[in-house]
This record gives C-alpha cells, structure tokens and sequence, in this order.
C-alpha cells in the first residue's frame, strides 16, 4: 500500500521520528564531550586561583593544570570562626577530587551561596600557595552583582593585612559597565591596599570613582554601581573569615 506523504499521519510521525534522531544524537555528542566540558571547568578555576597570585597574571587554562600543584601547597575548608574543618587540610600530594566533599576545590561557592542562607554555616575553601619562596593564601568569594551572580578569588599576604592579587568575573553582567569587573585596570587597583590594621579587620571599600582614595577603598565602575557593590560585599562578608584564619595561624 502506497504511503500518502500529504496525509497529517505521515507528517507528524516523520517529524516525531526526526525529533527522536536528532535527539538522541546529540544525547550522544553531549555525552562524549562531557569529560571534556569538565575538564575545562577544573582547569579555568585552577586559572584564576593561579592568575590572582603575583607574576601569574599570564597563565592560561591549559598551563594551569600542570602548573596548579606546583604553586598550591595545600587546601583546607574553614567554617565561619575560622577554624579549619576536620580532615579536609589536603597536600598537593593528593589529587583533586570534585567528588570529594572534604576536598576544599570540591566546594561550589555559587550552590552554597544560593542554598546556605545562614552564612555561618558555610564551607569557606582556602588555598595556600607558594610564589618565589613566599606564602600567599588565595579566598574565593562569591555574591550578587545587578543580574546575577559575581564571584572572584583574592590572593593575600602571609602577614593577613594586604591583598596581593585579585580575580574577578560575573555570570551576566552588562557589557562596558558592570561587565568590567573582569578587566585588568579594574582587579589590578586591589593589589596593596589592606584588609587589616594589624589585628582588626577592615573590609575595602569599592567607592565611587573620582574621589580621594586611602589604603582600604579602590575606585568602582562607572555606570556599574550594582556591581561595584556586590564586589565589596562579598569581599567585606568573606574576607573576615579568611583574616581570621591566617592572624590566628600567625599567633600559634
């Protein structure tokens, strides 16, 4: 019996047939770049924990997952007082494992920012590196910019006080203003200023361009408002946990 390709019947069942094919095709393709896709994820957060500490400005994603362990020494989790979570200080001897709940590169900062409301229950990551003989403790941070989520990882120094370096980025962000949170002229103005007198913390202020500007505030985005301040919040609400952690590590 002929096949009638005018009839609705004929139409609908291509199409549901098509549909299936393509589908499942690129089920197929999705599935078989996923170790890909996942590598790539591991070595860009292994690139700006890298890029925030100083003369590392330059280290692309693929040198970053060779590179990471010779600068990374060890990673721990904090909680909130910072006190270093039992069973989770780790040595680059031991590999990376996203699966790992006491791993501290395991801990997604966007999920837990999101899901944790109570941020004393937090997991804070922590990665202490070494450059040139020198100690630098890298602290990811993460928070709201005006459309979505901001985050970045800051580099500072044995002492507590100074930033050394920092790293940041945003989901979505408007192009030319908030956007540019990500630039260098932006991240490179938080190098030396300070997050501590010595003993007290004090949280930088991200201010509005133009005006004077002391050893604890760094310049904002024009016409990126939102942003800057999503940036000095999440700075001003992490950082203390981390400052915390390296006074007290400083006083043992």
């Amino acid at each position: 019996m002929a096949i009638n390709k005018d009839s609705n019947t004929y139409t609908i069942s291509f199409a549901i047939i098509l549909v299936v094919l393509v589908g499942g095709l690129l089920a197929m393709i999705a599935n078989g770049l996923k170790p890909l896709q996942d590598e790539n994820l591991v070595n860009e957060k292994k690139q700006n924990i890298l890029n925030c500490l100083p003369g590392n400005k330059l280290i692309n994603r693929d040198e970053a997952g060779s590179l990471f362990a010779d600068y990374v020494k060890q990673r721990l989790i904090l909680d909130y007082n910072g006190d270093v979570k039992e069973n989770t200080l780790l040595d680059n001897s031991t590999e990376l494992n996203n699966k790992n709940s006491y791993d501290a590169f395991s801990i997604d900062l966007l999920k837990e920012y999101k899901t944790i409301k109570d941020e004393k229950i937090r997991n804070y990551p922590l990665y202490i590196c070494e450059v040139d003989g020198k100690t630098y403790y890298v602290a990811p941070v993460m928070g709201k910019g005006l459309w979505a989520a901001v985050w970045g990882f800051i580099a500072i120094d044995e002492s507590g006080n100074e930033i050394s370096g920092t790293v940041f980025d945003h989901k979505s962000e408007t192009p030319g203003l908030g956007a540019e949170i990500s630039q260098d002229f932006f991240e490179d103005q938080f190098i030396g200023k300070l997050i501590s007198n010595n003993e007290d913390y004090k949280p930088v202020e991200v201010n509005k361009p133009g005006n004077p500007l002391n050893e604890y505030q760094v310049d904002g985005i024009s016409g990126g408002t939102f942003t800057s301040v999503g940036v000095e919040e999440m700075m001003s609400r992490t950082l203390i946990v981390y400052h915390n952690y390296i006074k007290n590590l400083n006083k043992s």
